[in-house]
């Protein structure tokens, strides 16, 4: 048996392959050919950082997943995947050829699939071509059907989402220490990343950042500005641990800070505790994203506020930064146990978020950091 580098049990793994397979014979079909890294990754192990490239696992409604690669994966194959089978594919090959021929031998030449239409690496060049190599086939969009499985996590699974929000710790206070006057954005990512790496972080990150008129908008990456007195520095630490992620925002002032710098952030916390009281299972998301639009609102801080609320977190590929969950006006979902999420608020270039697990009776904090503003 090839041991996993995600150190799950084969059994998980198996216990994922029943769930889709199941899904599959309920939907009447043959099988799913699933090119979302994600779903490859999660249902069999198998990770490369060259994911970008034309792979995808035949997942058939009955017996073990085939994977379709490069040849020069094939170390990864047996170092990550649980599962034996393989077709791989050279440089020199016709590998969508070498792709339609796979499937075919897998499946047959007609059946009813399942395909991830919405998965990055299928281009419409590739659907097409398939469609054409294999007129036998029926496809049928199953882009939701292992995203919406995903959103449930494993005990295991969030022990890796723990071990991220540690190292987004790491990364924070990293921020927080080496943000000075005349220090560039691009010293301060350095210490962020080398902080968050050796605490554990496969990737280095920093994630969201950016200072002076930039902290106001979101997205924001590292530049060469040097920070100055007054400014706002927006910060997100965005880690993660055998690519399961954790993060969180704190807000930094570069002194001095403005008269109603502390009572602005001590508002948002009070909004966000109030919202994060009403999270338990069973309870409509629309209910604390209520509360959070309401509280900014109501409070003065913004004049409108449209963004989401709620995002799930867990297995993450880039370039995809969350889950298909969100809370926004109009959702109508619950939350469940098991479900993860990040949860921010955010008003005048501050922003405040934790990385939280819902439980049995309510939610887990998963990053546990000082709630403040941080002025240097």
């Amino acid at each position: 048996m090839v041991t996993s580098a995600f150190c799950f049990e084969r059994q998980e793994f198996l216990a994922r392959l029943a769930r889709v397979q199941s899904a599959l014979r309920e939907k009447q079909l043959d099988g799913l050919i699933a090119f979302l890294p994600e779903t490859v990754t999660w249902l069999t192990g198998y990770f490369t950082r060259a994911y970008g490239t034309l792979q995808f696992a035949i997942v058939p409604a009955e017996g073990e997943p085939t994977m379709f690669c490069r040849d020069v994966e094939e170390y990864y194959l047996e170092s990550t995947c649980v599962f034996p089978d393989r077709v791989m594919w050279t440089d020199g090959d016709d590998r969508m050829k070498v792709a339609a021929g796979a499937i075919a031998s897998r499946i047959g030449t007609s059946a009813r699939l399942g395909i991830e239409l919405s998965a990055w690496p299928l281009s419409a060049g590739r659907y097409e071509y398939l469609k054409a190599a294999l007129p036998g086939i029926v496809w049928q969009d199953e882009s939701s059907l292992t995203p919406t499985m995903r959103l449930i996590k494993s005990p295991a699974e969030i022990a890796y989402q723990r071990r991220a929000a540690k190292a987004a710790e790491a990364g924070m206070q990293a921020a927080i220490d080496s943000a000075a006057v005349g220090v560039t954005e691009r010293e301060m990512a350095a210490e962020i990343c080398a902080a968050m790496i050796r605490a554990g972080s496969d990737l280095p990150g920093p994630g969201v950042m950016s200072s002076g008129e930039r902290a106001f908008h979101l997205h924001g990456g590292y530049s060469d500005r040097a920070l100055e007195a007054g400014d706002i520095v927006q910060i997100e630490t965005t880690p993660n641990v055998k690519n399961y992620h954790a993060r969180f925002m704190r807000p930094i002032r570069i002194g001095p800070a403005r008269d109603d710098d502390h009572r602005v952030v001590e508002q948002l916390i009070a909004i966000q505790d109030a919202a994060l009281r009403a999270v338990k299972p069973g309870i409509p998301a629309s209910v604390p994203d209520t509360i959070y639009r309401e509280g900014v609102l109501a409070a003065g801080l913004r004049d409108s506020y449209t963004n989401k609320t709620f995002y799930s977190v867990g297995l993450l590929l880039q370039p995809n930064g969350g889950e298909p969950l969100e809370a926004a006006p109009g959702c109508t979902w619950t939350f469940e146990p098991g479900q993860t999420f990040h949860t921010y608020v955010l008003a005048r270039g501050f922003g405040m978020s934790e990385t939280i697990a819902i439980t049995e009776d309510g939610f887990e904090l998963l990053t546990n950091f000082p709630r403040q503003l941080f002025v240097k």
